[in-house]
């Protein structure tokens, strides 16, 4: 069964730390409990996305610099 990773809050969603670093995770990584799997920028400040659980073959849901919501669903794994 497919877990779910969400947005902490509304923003931007990014998949790297800054432009010029390496993604977090890539698509069919693996993914540890309280991993970082990407950030949500609000109001000029960036917030984890951690995966609650751990699980397998991550898949993104949402694109790099794709507006989000609170609670929207933005990778999963199985």
């Amino acid at each position: 069964m497919a877990k779910q990773i969400l947005a902490p809050l509304p923003g931007i969603f990014y998949r790297r730390p800054s432009p010029d670093e390496a993604p977090f995770k890539q698509p069919g990584d693996a993914v540890a409990a309280g991993e970082t799997v990407g950030l949500v920028e609000a109001m000029k400040s960036f917030f984890p996305v951690e995966a609650e659980a751990a699980g397998a073959a991550l898949r993104f849901l949402v694109e790099d610099g794709a507006a989000v919501d609170a609670n929207q669903p933005v990778a999963e794994t199985e």
